[in-house]
């Protein structure tokens, strides 16, 4: 593959894998490769005077945010920097500490096109940030005895069932620290700007969209949309009420957060800021399915968070209002999840991604994104320090901002002790070899394979990493960046957690390659295709010990292993903007019908999108016109079956017109989608 589609890859994975870390939603607007510098512009800010200047380094080392003048100095000149290099329209950024608002303060428009400023009262979609409330909810009925954290969870749903292959039973517990091990997490992730004026009950979508345990609860770290959606609707149930009647009454009006709910209220939506693209676009406000949405649908501006903020720092009171007990807080702000003893993931609510950004301080963070806008809440509990922003496009931003407040205030005191590595041996490395799939992005597989002492990963576009051995369960790549494996009871490594991007959303699942199909020789030159598929659970058997590789397919059969290998069928609202491209230009379909090859390779290309390799290739043999542009191209990025070989001349005999074989569709899908794929931006 050439070099430049291999930049864009990684960069599209990096910005997309961003906002799913930090929540877990389907942003189309990052899809796109996030190139401020030739997007339109934003003006400059209207609410304060900043100039692009950096924050100021004194030689006196800080230890917090202690005078508002430096404070707001020091934001003035990061927001100026984040903000063009973003290019984001306006933020807002508030500051607590020891009990007191130290900063309050808007950058920019709320709406550029209106010249409205934002300001402390902005309203903004908050996104996951909701996952902190809705934790807190919960804990609220665990502090009156209400909920167990640790019972099982079908106490709580009034009788709605929730399939569960493991055996194992699921808690309030696990579904707060995203180890529900649910099947798709993310099932329940979609917006759209007409679902803003429809209501879609919270019970009817959670039992249209169920999704199945298929890894014992408490086991695998993986962002969890459907999770906290669950957590929410207990919370309802258990006290009798809906979730957002629930949440208004026992959050909102105690805490005096009169701008703050879980629905779009004519009142807020009047002083909502606009939404963005990355590339300064205006974009319309977009709804979900459920419409309470307790993952991530809340909406709330800067006067609101900082009581929020404060309450929590106050041990769970505020102004004299007890919210939540001390040891329930303590909870939220305790790590709970733990890939390595000295690497944590999350707490209930919170999570703790980016640790080498801590710089030796004990922080707690949420994160959220929607189409449009975004959020972050950062808590240094030992440091009674905190802060909120929120901004008008779904980008990166927030990460700069944390660095930097984190540097500033809390500088590292000394460097980080080097780590001493051991190689590790071919015998003790055949533990950890083998197909590894993330447990929430299906389609981000990586391979572990050894060399020379070393554990090497390699996943698809995203490209080779080697693996020094710091201890026995953890690892280290060229970068820096930690990789630490997980072993069952039985002594038997399961599970790797990867903590860079994109590999952050979850842990990876060494897969099972033992399928026997008696039809299948060990020595087939498809062999490892269909272990692959079938591995992955993208393509069975025709029987349990039978694959049937000479076997045709129907159109319709392909089409539902194509969406399926491509990786994005857990996500409802993309599976319909992917049909529709797969089948771009591709004359008289039909699902009963058999599939040619010249048709499996138009619609391959439709989805995976490759750039024609620099060996310009030439068909033999008959094609249709419709068909060749998609053929060559993906022949010239290796994508193809065993039994077609390209000529010294470069040409090809592709057998188009043939019917495509099972065992052919195998390699073409694993070939062409062992990488990290990208949805098909909804129009």
């Amino acid at each position: 593959m050439r070099n430049t589609k291999k930049w864009i890859h990684k960069n599209r994975a990096v910005l997309l894998l961003t906002v799913l870390v930090l929540t877990g939603t389907v942003i189309n607007a990052c899809t796109q490769v996030g190139n401020a510098s030739n997007a339109p512009q934003t003006h400059p800010p209207v609410t304060s005077e900043v100039t692009s200047l950096k924050a100021p380094q004194d030689a006196k080392q800080l230890e917090g945010p202690l005078d508002t003048k430096e404070l707001e100095t020091f934001a003035d000149g990061i927001f100026a920097d984040a903000m063009k290099k973003y290019n984001t329209v306006g933020s807002n950024f508030a500051v607590v500490s020891n009990g007191k608002v130290l900063l309050s303060k808007g950058y920019g428009y709320a709406d550029r096109e209106n010249k409205i400023p934002v300001d402390s009262s902005t309203v903004f979609q908050i996104g996951s940030v909701t996952k902190q409330f809705t934790a807190l909810a919960a804990m609220q009925l665990v502090d009156k005895g209400k909920i167990d954290l640790h019972h099982d969870i079908q106490e709580y749903l009034g009788g709605m069932k929730v399939p569960n292959k493991t055996g194992k039973k699921l808690t309030m517990y696990d579904l707060l620290t995203y180890t529900s091990g649910f099947d798709k997490p993310d099932i329940l992730s979609g917006s759209k700007p007409e679902y803003v004026k429809q209501f879609y009950p919270m019970k009817e979508a959670l039992e249209a969209n169920m999704p199945t345990i298929v890894r014992p609860p408490g086991e695998a770290y993986t962002y969890d949309n459907f999770g906290f959606t669950l957590a929410g609707y207990a919370v309802g149930q258990v006290a009798g009420t809906s979730y957002a009647q629930y949440m208004e009454d026992n959050i909102f009006k105690p805490l005096g957060m009169n701008s703050t709910n879980v629905r779009f209220k004519p009142e807020l939506l009047s002083k909502m800021a606009a939404h963005y693209d990355p590339k300064g676009k205006l974009i319309p406000l977009e709804g979900f399915i459920p419409t309470d949405r307790p993952s991530g649908g809340m909406v709330s501006n800067a006067d609101d968070m900082v009581k929020y903020l404060m309450m929590h720092l106050n041990k769970g009171t505020y102004k004299g209002k007890q919210i939540l007990s001390a040891k329930s807080i303590d909870q939220m702000h305790t790590y709970q999840v733990f890939p390595d003893k000295d690497y944590p993931v999350t707490t209930i609510g919170f999570e703790g991604y980016f640790k080498e950004k801590m710089n030796g301080q004990h922080v707690v963070i949420k994160g959220g994104n929607v189409t449009g806008h975004s959020s972050l809440i950062v808590l240094l509990p030992e440091k009674n320090t905190a802060f909120y922003m929120s901004y008008n496009n779904d980008s990166m931003m927030s990460l700069d901002v944390y660095e930097e407040f984190m540097n500033h205030y809390y500088p590292r005191k000394e460097a980080a002790p080097k780590p001493s590595y051991s190689a590790i041996s071919e015998q003790q490395a055949k533990d950890y070899v083998g197909l590894y799939q993330n447990t929430r992005l299906g389609s981000m597989r990586t391979l572990v394979s050894y060399s020379n002492g070393k554990l090497v990963t390699e996943t698809g576009d995203l490209g080779k990493s080697t693996l020094k051995m710091i201890h026995p369960l953890l690892f280290e790549d060229e970068s820096g960046n930690k990789v630490a494996f997980q072993k069952n009871g039985a002594g038997k490594i399961t599970y790797f957690y990867y903590m860079a991007l994109p590999h952050y959303v979850g842990y990876a699942q060494k897969l099972n390659m033992n399928a026997k199909f008696t039809d299948v020789p060990a020595g087939s030159k498809y062999a490892s295709y269909i272990q692959n598929l079938h591995a992955l659970k993208i393509m069975d058997g025709k029987t349990a010990t039978r694959f049937n590789p000479n076997g045709t397919l129907t159109q319709g059969e392909f089409s539902a292993l194509l969406i399926h290998a491509h990786g994005w069928e857990s996500m409802p609202d993309t599976i319909e903007p992917n049909k529709k491209q797969m089948l771009s230009g591709v004359p008289n379909y039909n699902s009963n019908s058999p599939i040619t090859r010249e048709m499996a390779a138009v619609m391959i290309q439709n989805l995976r999108q490759a750039e024609p390799g620099s060996k310009k290739v030439t068909l033999r043999g008959e094609s249709d016109a419709w068909a060749v542009k998609a053929i060559t191209t993906l022949v010239s990025q290796g994508i193809m079956d065993p039994d077609t070989k390209i000529n010294p001349d470069g040409s090809i005999n592709f057998r188009s017109k043939q019917l495509l074989k099972r065992q052919e569709a195998s390699a073409l899908l694993d070939l062409a989608f062992d990488y990290y794929t990208l949805p098909i931006a909804k129009r």
